[in-house]
């Protein structure tokens, strides 16, 4: 007789992922956009936009031949063109070699490369450290629980006399 094996089949949970810097969307070199940009996916600009973007926690790259002048929240954001304006994002801006920046950053970490043009307000958020905050009682404080003798105020030979 032939046994049929069982499988077993065990389910991970998916691990998360970091912002990938691969694309779903390019706006090409020949494209030209007056507005406000919102979306929930990688976006790589080769032509030139104005106005807003807004990636959530996704990625946003400014191409060699980009030119962006817009307000920008990211996840993660990468300039090898031209871009002037604000960019606030949730993890890392990378200001390449071929960037040419003028603007402010806000974000937890920044990157530049030499040669890059950046004319810039800069704002490092830092994550806030944990803190051990332990509870000391009176007599862990270090400072003395015995109490002083009151003082009398008699002379040395009023004791007693």
């Amino acid at each position: 007789m032939l046994k049929k094996s069982r499988r077993e089949e065990t389910y991970t949970e998916p691990k998360a992922r970091p912002i990938s810097s691969q694309p779903d969307t390019i706006i090409g070199e020949n494209v030209f956009i007056e507005g406000n940009i919102r979306g929930e996916g990688n976006l790589m600009i080769e032509g030139t936009v104005k106005g807003k973007i807004e990636l959530a926690r996704h990625h946003l790259t400014v191409g060699l031949n980009g030119q962006v002048e817009a307000e920008i929240q990211a996840g993660e954001v990468t300039v090898s063109g031209h871009l002037i304006g604000n960019i606030t994002a949730l993890d890392k801006v990378t200001i390449t070699r071929t960037a040419d920046f003028s603007g402010e950053i806000r974000s937890k970490r920044i990157s530049v490369e030499d040669g890059a043009m950046l004319k810039a307000s800069i704002e490092l958020e830092r994550e806030s450290p944990v803190k051990d905050v332990s509870i000391k009682r009176p007599n862990e404080s270090g400072f003395s629980t015995s109490q002083k003798e009151p003082l009398s105020l008699a002379g040395k030979g009023a004791k007693g006399e």
